[in-house]
C-alpha cells in the first residue's frame, strides 16, 4: 500500500485522500458512513472546506470518536482577519475537533505573506502557535500564485489540480514542490469527472512519491474502487498508457475545468457545466445530459451578456464566452441527430 508523507509536515497518508467537496450533495446519513467505511478500509486523509456549504458538519458527525486515527484538512478563503477567525471557529465547531491538522488559504489571488497588510498570514502563525491548527497550506488554480507560494518558503502543502492531463509548467511546479520539501496534494485528480479510467489516474499519479492525490467521493462505487487500489495498486501498464494518451489527445488544450471559480453568472448560465458538455457528453451516459433539464440548462447559454465576468475570473484564462458558444453549437448538432 503506497504511503506518502507530505513534505515537511509529516503527516502520513495512504496515496488515497478523500475528497469532501461532493458529501455536500449527498443526504446526511450517507455523508456518515461512506467516511466511516473509508475510515476503517485505512484511509486516513480527509480534505474539507469552509466553503464547502455543509460538508464540514456531516464530516463532524462521521468523525464522531475516530479523530486521533485521521488527519484532517480544511480551508478558508477570508480576506480580513475577523473572517478568518470566524472561518476556523465554525470549522472547528463543524468538524468537532480542537484543532486542525492542515489549514489553508482558499484559493486567494494572491500568495499571502507577513507584512503585506491583509493580516492573513499573521492569523495562520496565531492560530498555529495556539495550537488550533498543526500546519499551514495553500491551494490555488493559479501558476503563478502556486508558483510563489513555493518560493516564499511561508507554506508546508501546496493544493493544486494535477492530473495525467498535466502540461510541463504542472509538472515543473510537482518537482519545484519536491526540491522544497513541500507537501503536494492533488486536487481534481480525475479533471472534475472528465477522466473516466481511475485506474489510469491512480497508476499515473502514483509515479509522483511526494503527491498525494484527494479524489472527490460521493457513491459507494467510488469509494469501493479506491479501496480496492489500497490493496493492489494500479501499476502503469500498455492498456493504461493507451487510455491516456486517447484521453491527453482528446483533452489536452482549452477546455473548461468545471472549478467553478467564474460563478455566479449574472445571466443565470451554469457556466461550469455548460461550458464543458461537449465534453462530458461524449465521455459518459448521455440520456441525463439530453433531458429536459439539460436542454433548459444549455438554453440559458442564449442569456450570455458577453460581460466577460466570467473570463476575468477564470483562473485558467479561458475565453469562457467562446466556450459556451462552441458547447452550444455541439450540442445542439447533437441533439439534431448530427454526429460530432
Amino acid at each position: 500500500m503506497p504511503i506518502v508523507t507530505l513534505g515537511k509536515t509529516g503527516i502520513e497518508a495512504d496515496k488515497n485522500g478523500f475528497g469532501c467537496l461532493p458529501i455536500q450533495r449527498i443526504s446526511e446519513a450517507e455523508a456518515v458512513r461512506l467516511p466511516r467505511k473509508a475510515c476503517a478500509a485505512g484511509i486516513g486523509f480527509f480534505d474539507t472546506a469552509r466553503g464547502y456549504s455543509d460538508s464540514e458538519r456531516k464530516m463532524g458527525i462521521a468523525f464522531e470518536g475516530l479523530r486521533e486515527n485521521l488527519f484532517i484538512a480544511s480551508k478558508t478563503a477570508a480576506k480580513t482577519p475577523e473572517v478568518f477567525w470566524e472561518h476556523l471557529r465554525t470549522s472547528l465547531e463543524n468538524l468537532r475537533t480542537g484543532y486542525l491538522d492542515l489549514y489553508q488559504f482558499h484559493n486567494p489571488a494572491f500568495c499571502p505573506k507577513p507584512g503585506d497588510g491583509t493580516g492573513l498570514y499573521e492569523c495562520m502563525l496565531e492560530a498555529k502557535r495556539r495550537g488550533l491548527i498543526r500546519h499551514i497550506g495553500i491551494t490555488n488554480h493559479r501558476l503563478p500564485v502556486a508558483r510563489e507560494s513555493v518560493a516564499s518558503g511561508l507554506y508546508e502543502t501546496l493544493q493544486f489540480p494535477f492530473t495525467y492531463l498535466a502540461t510541463e509548467k504542472d509538472l515543473e511546479l510537482v518537482a519545484a514542490c519536491a526540491d522544497a520539501g513541500m507537501g503536494f496534494i492533488a486536487m481534481k485528480a480525475l479533471a472534475g469527472g472528465l477522466v473516466a479510467n481511475a485506474a489510469a489516474a491512480y497508476a499515473y499519479l502514483d509515479q509522483f512519491p511526494h503527491v498525494l492525490p484527494i479524489w472527490g467521493i460521493q457513491k459507494e462505487s467510488e469509494l469501493d474502487e479506491f479501496i480496492g487500489f489500497m490493496a493492489e495498486p494500479p501499476r502503469m501498464t500498455e492498456a493504461l498508457t493507451a487510455a491516456i494518451e486517447k484521453d491527453r489527445a482528446e483533452l489536452l488544450g482549452e477546455f473548461c475545468r468545471g472549478c467553478g471559480y467564474c460563478m455566479p453568472c449574472p445571466a443565470g448560465i451554469e457556466i461550469n457545466i455548460c461550458a464543458r458538455m461537449s465534453l462530458m457528453i461524449r465521455r459518459s451516459p448521455p440520456e441525463r445530459h439530453l433531458a429536459p433539464e439539460a436542454r433548459a440548462m444549455m438554453r440559458k447559454i442564449e442569456d450570455c451578456m458577453h460581460c466577460d465576468a466570467c473570463s476575468a475570473k477564470c483562473p485558467y484564462g479561458l475565453d469562457t464566452p467562446r466556450l459556451l458558444e462552441k458547447n452550444y453549437r455541439d450540442y445542439q448538432e447533437i441533439l439534431a441527430g448530427k454526429p460530432l
